[in-house]
């Protein structure tokens, strides 16, 4: 059997984006502050649930990126968070979009990369995932030699 290759987990810049995330959803819950496009755009309940999103989203991303144990955990709990950052970022893009129009180019696409950045993660470790549930599955030639 080949060896299977893990794609790192430690990425600098996943782990940036994380760091961030943690950082600035805290900032904003305690400095009780929001973009104003968000503040137009998203009901004071939601606003509320963004803003701790992000840090949970980070506190968990980081969880997984450093898990100590079994891989596969580790890359459950990177998975689950990168899913969610990318729906937050999508979120803030979106409103940035329809809130600010072109005067938001630069913070629209930006904003959008660390979505689209965190759904491609999410892709490769759904791929690892598969990888390593396969290699933990008999080959046909090992089931045989159990039946005889």
């Amino acid at each position: 059997m080949s060896p299977i290759r893990i794609r790192p987990r430690r990425q600098p810049f996943e782990i940036a984006i994380l760091v961030a995330a943690a950082v600035c959803g805290l900032l904003l819950i305690l400095l009780d502050v929001g973009p104003p496009s968000v503040e137009m755009a998203m009901p004071p309940a939601i606003q509320t649930g963004w803003r701790i999103g992000l840090v949970v989203v980070g506190l968990i991303g980081l969880s997984g990126v450093l898990w100590p144990g079994r891989t596969s955990t580790g890359l459950g709990i990177e998975l689950a968070a990168l899913l969610m950052l990318g729906t937050f970022a999508g979120m803030y893009a979106l409103t940035l979009a329809v809130i600010s129009g072109r005067q938001s180019i630069a913070a629209t696409s930006f904003v959008t990369a660390v979505a689209t950045g965190s759904f491609w993660r999410s892709t490769q470790i759904i791929l690892d995932l598969r990888r390593l549930a396969r290699a933990s599955q008999p080959e046909p030639s090992e089931l045989i030699g159990d039946v005889q």
